[in-house]
């Protein structure tokens, strides 16, 4: 039987993380699977369910209940201690009672007595409640005799972890951010040309647009390929905060300095790093290999942060230099001024 890599919502879990630094959530939170596959080689089936919200961490205060097509299968009563097996699934239980309290709930049974189907997960933890549905397919092998090589989704035992989603999507935020707070620096502080300021700022929206474009598909939890697409568009649009990088330096300096071609260069290198996180996620386990990304989306979050403080400090400066040029200039073109006026008038 193998199971295929659940995609947590990201956005979902940060306003958890967020609503439960401050008040706690209502709300319980599953890390979904959309299906689980068995074959005629599987003697039992394990239907996932896991919360990764819960406060309490005490079965005695936990409901768990287990439906087909509206009617229950299995349920257990955490106060009372108490199973509740539908006759047509005899076998059923939890996977494990003792992970009941960390959150796991689920379901095992004999796969004879499991249909093929849609199941629901059905868990209460005092005033608290939510549900989460996971799809049981039958799929044809050849041998039962031969072990079949796992696939990368199914060798894996989640796609995306909790706490490397919640970052990944925190790194792609700072980013965003730090770039328009350069644009923001340059606008208030640089006299440079109206049109180049414009350039770069259409060139910060694209990727804006981007990121959001790459957190809506991450965030999907329907389909492990569109959620890989999500990864996809969070790394690969990266490569616009190089060019765009070179042309703030550019508007600013007029021509890169040294420090300007070292940031260039250790954005570039977490590009690379997030990039070969990226095509590793593909091709092995996502759960494992998400934290070479975060490590590249890290590093170009940091590059951005040093780049904010080298463009305010480069402003600042050429601010300073180029008022007491505008206090010595004014008086001259005044003075040049009366000379052609006077000029005029011996002419005339």
């Amino acid at each position: 039987m193998s199971l295929p890599a659940p995609c947590p919502p990201l956005l979902l879990l940060l306003l958890l993380l967020l609503g439960a630094l401050r008040h706690g959530s209502a709300q319980l939170v599953f890390s979904p699977v959309d299906f689980v596959e068995r074959d005629a080689c599987n003697t039992t089936v394990v239907l996932p369910c896991h919360v990764v919200n819960l406060k309490e961490h005490n079965d005695s205060n936990m409901f768990v209940a287990w439906k087909k097509q509206g009617i229950v299968l299995f349920s257990f009563d955490g106060a009372q201690q108490r199973v509740y097996r539908h006759e047509t699934v005899p076998s059923a239980n939890l996977l494990s009672q003792q992970d009941l309290s960390k959150g796991t709930a689920s379901l095992k049974l004999k796969s004879s007595e499991a249909e093929d189907g849609n199941y629901s997960c059905e868990v209460t933890e005092l005033n608290r409640e939510g549900e989460t549905k996971v799809d049981l397919r039958t799929v044809t092998v050849d041998n039962c005799g031969e072990e079949k090589a796992p696939t990368p989704d199914n060798k894996c035992g989640r796609q995306f972890d909790f706490m490397e989603s919640v970052v990944i999507s925190v790194l792609l935020f700072l980013i965003v951010v730090f770039y328009w707070a350069q644009i923001g620096v340059i606008a208030l502080k640089c006299e440079t040309v109206h049109k180049n300021k414009t350039y770069v700022a259409v060139g910060c929206a694209i990727f804006t647009v981007l990121a959001v474009v790459a957190v809506v598909l991450f965030i999907q939890g329907g389909n492990i390929t569109i959620n890989k697409v999500g990864l996809g568009f969070v790394v690969l649009p990266a490569v616009i905060l190089m060019v765009l990088q070179y042309y703030i330096f550019k508007i600013v300096l007029v021509d890169v300095t040294r420090k300007g071609y070292i940031l260039i260069g250790l954005q570039s290198f977490g590009f690379v790093v997030a990039l070969v996180g990226f095509a590793l996620c593909i091709s092995a386990c996502p759960s494992e290999l998400l934290s070479v990304v975060i490590a590249g989306l890290a590093v170009m979050a940091f590059e951005d942060l040093l780049a904010l403080l080298y463009m305010y400090t480069s402003c600042s400066r050429m601010k300073d230099h180029q008022t007491p040029r505008k206090a010595v200039e004014e008086p001259l073109n005044e003075l040049k001024t009366e000379t052609e006026s006077t000029a005029e008038m011996n002419d005339g």
